[in-house]
């Protein structure tokens, strides 16, 4: 087996490319030397000035055979010469690649030129570049953070492709492998043809006849993107015919959307402009974030960030709560499939609903926004979604993932879920299996996992035994399946769990029937587009009602929160223990109850509450611990045997490292009422203890410090500002 080394580098041009790569060996201290080779000698002479290179060859044939990497930086154009000229001087473990923004013509050059392809071939391209040329222009910086493409053959030695991977990840970069076709065809979209791009435009507008004042008054966008017309024009007519038919096919495609486009200001279709625009906008954000694997909401939940809270006066006031998650996302999905526009309020730009949105998207809905809440959709039809151009990346949102398994499950095209790397691990089972009784075909991963393949065309039926349900989430994925149901679909909920989606349905025009416990939907020929508010989030709204139930003097009022009775079990309980909480001007909005909430502070007094109230109150068991504490006497929070709430178990040991008196029994928890003290403590990343932690600080005898909060950024960005208004003293730090 061959061994390559990297040791002595020969670099054949010393242009801006070749030129960078040896200062950024010479000056991160790679390799033991570096030669330079260009047919202008002056460049290799000036290279050793800038002490870009070691030394100049003076004989191409001897550095050559003195090399243990040769790398081809020369134009496109001479490749094939410059190749013909090393060939007979090459040592068996001789490395040699090249950095050219082509590879097929390169690979038919040396296949030309070899009997047979040395094991040490492996043709790369760095991205990256400036509008500079020449050695005076290398950075030693330039390949940093920047990807660099190897493009191994089937000849070429593994050892070989690590060796030259490893060279390159040593100056600063993310090497990737790719096919070589694949690589032109990339290349020529994403390169080639934005460069001929800007240069077509600048030769058409300074063919104008008033061009002086064309490029006196154009803005920075004009700037910005005709930045690359001052390329080499030598290299990009070397390109064109080094790749001409992957570029032909790119102008094409390239002609066809601005035909597109041109047919829609004609025509002043309205919908079609904003289509565009909307979908490249996001698309343009969308990208970064599949290439990131990142989340979609802003990731300042990713930072360190920490609470720093103290006891506080009364509070007054009145303070503004985000829309509900679980609503927005049923919202912007119906609405996508209904006749007509609608126009929704409230909308929360949460991780969730964003991967939704952003999902629709790429099945072809248009969509404003979202900004200020305000969204609005262009429904397709039940029947208008289109097959999305590649597979629909859903950031680190389960709840998309499970919703639009059933959406899509009978669409009359394939599709493919897939998420960050968090959401790749999570089983998708409990929706999959379900989905596929009905005749749905959905593969997955080991045990489920991500990612989801669905395959297009399948007819789905009803079941003889109604679908037992467990969970809110798989429930809307049947539902939403049943809209294309040759039969009713049927299931029953051992256990009740959220019924936004029901009360979504039936608003938009589809009621699905709930007989004795047994929901049923039923395929309908459409559904009406809406204008409908997004009611503000209990679970949210529910840190600032236990806050100001257990500090002395408190009144506050929320207004517009959804009060849905599958929801709002922590109610029925503060109510239970004492509070005093009164909904008024009781409404309904888009199928969902809605109040404006008064809150004032009544002395809470403890009680006994079992597994019966946490299926609608699940979220806020953290905050109902906080006020058992606040409780006079002792309060009894019974669960059945077997169930986990991780929330409830981590607030727990924050509280009894805050001071409070909590027994673990056999039948659940024990608290007794009382006073924390002063801390520093982690919510380990839940928002759900996070705030909860926060509310505790009211009857905390000196500061608390919640470390690991970001998270709180992801579902509530707002959460310190609102409870700033209201008077609780808090204050974030980041680091």
């Amino acid at each position: 087996m061959l061994s390559f080394s990297t040791r002595k580098v020969l670099i054949v041009g010393l242009g801006l490319i070749g030129g960078s790569l040896a200062r950024a060996l010479r000056s991160r201290h790679v390799v033991e030397e570096v030669v330079g080779y260009d047919l202008n000698r002056a460049e290799c002479e000036l290279g050793v000035t800038l002490g870009v290179i070691d030394r100049v060859a003076e004989s191409l044939p001897a550095a050559v055979a003195e090399a243990d990497l040769v790398v081809l930086a020369v134009p496109v154009k001479v490749m094939e010469t410059v190749l013909d000229q090393v060939r007979p001087h090459l040592r068996p473990n001789t490395l040699l690649s090249d950095v050219g923004s082509t590879k097929g013509n390169i690979v038919a050059a040396a296949r030309r030129q070899f009997e047979r392809l040395p094991p040490g071939f492996v043709p790369g391209h760095p991205i990256a570049g400036t509008e500079k040329s020449g050695v005076a222009a290398s950075d030693a910086e330039m390949f940093v953070r920047r990807k660099v493409i190897l493009t191994p053959l089937p000849e070429s030695s593994p050892e070989a492709t690590l060796a030259l991977a490893r060279l390159w990840q040593a100056v600063g970069a993310e090497v990737l492998q790719m096919d070589v076709q694949r690589h032109d065809e990339v290349l020529a979209a994403t390169s080639h043809l934005p460069h001929l791009l800007a240069f077509s435009l600048v030769d058409t507008l300074a063919q104008e006849a008033e061009n002086t004042d064309i490029f006196r008054y154009a803005a920075g966008g004009f700037r910005d993107f005709t930045r690359i017309a001052a390329s080499d024009p030598t290299m990009w007519h070397d390109i064109c015919f080094a790749n001409r038919d992957q570029l032909l096919a790119q102008i094409d495609r390239f002609t066809a959307g601005v035909g597109r486009l041109r047919a829609a200001i004609a025509a002043g279709d309205s919908q079609s402009l904003l289509g565009i625009f909307t979908r490249a906008k996001a698309s343009r954000e969308h990208f970064s974030r599949i290439l990131a694997r990142s989340a979609y909401s802003p990731d300042l939940h990713k930072h360190p960030l920490r609470f720093i809270v103290r006891a506080a006066g009364a509070l007054s006031g009145r303070a503004e709560v985000p829309g509900d998650r679980s609503i927005s996302h049923r919202a912007i999905m119906l609405a996508a499939l209904a006749d007509g526009i609608s126009d929704i309020e409230g909308f929360l730009e949460s991780e969730d609903s964003l991967a939704t949105l952003q999902a629709l998207r790429d099945l072809g809905v248009v969509i404003e926004g979202p900004h200020l809440g305000m969204v609005r959709v262009y429904g397709v039809g039940l029947h208008g979604l289109r097959r999305p151009a590649g597979a629909l990346y859903l950031g680190g949102s389960g709840t998309s993932m499970r919703l639009l398994a059933g959406l899509l499950a009978a669409q009359p095209f394939d599709t493919e879920l897939y998420g960050d790397d968090g959401l790749m691990c999570e089983s998708m089972r409990s929706v999959i299996e379900p989905l596929c009784r009905i005749g749905a075909d959905i593969q997955g991963a080991e045990d489920g996992r991500p990612p989801l393949r669905i395959r297009g065309g399948q007819t789905l039926h009803g079941v003889t035994a109604p679908l037992p349900l467990r969970s809110a989430q798989v429930k809307s994925a049947l539902l939403l399946a049943g809209l294309y149901s040759q039969e009713p679909i049927c299931m029953t909920q051992q256990t009740p769990t959220r019924d936004h989606t029901e009360r979504m349905l039936a608003s938009f025009g589809c009621a699905p029937v709930d007989d004795a416990g047994q929901l049923c939907v039923s395929a309908v020929s459409s559904l009406q587009a809406q204008r409908l508010r997004v009611p503000a989030d209990w679970s949210m709204a529910a840190n600032f009602i236990v806050a100001a139930s257990i500090t002395p003097g408190s009144e506050i009022r929320l207004q517009g929160v959804g009060v849905n009775p599958t929801r709002n079990g922590l109610l029925a309980v503060l109510t239970a223990m004492g509070a005093d909480i009164q909904l008024l001007e009781c409404r309904e909005q888009g199928g969902e109850p809605v109040a404006d909430l008064q809150i004032r502070y009544a002395p809470l007094r403890g009680g006994e509450f079992g597994p019966e109230h946490w299926t609608t109150m699940r979220d806020e068991l953290p905050l109902l611990l906080v006020a058992a504490v606040a409780a006079s006497g002792r309060t009894l929070l019974r669960f059945d045997a077997g169930s986990r709430y991780p929330s409830v178990e981590r607030m727990v040991e924050l509280l009894c490292a805050l001071g409070a008196r909590i027994e673990r029994g056999a039948e659940g928890l024990a608290i007794e009422g009382g006073r924390l003290h002063a801390g520093c403590i982690s919510c380990g990343g839940d928002y759900r203890v996070a705030m909860a932690a926060t509310v505790a600080a009211a009857i905390a005898q000196g500061q608390i410090e919640v470390s690991a909060c970001g998270s709180v950024a992801q579902v509530f960005p707002e959460f310190v500002e609102q409870a700033r208004r209201l008077g609780i003293d808090i204050y974030k730090e980041e680091g």
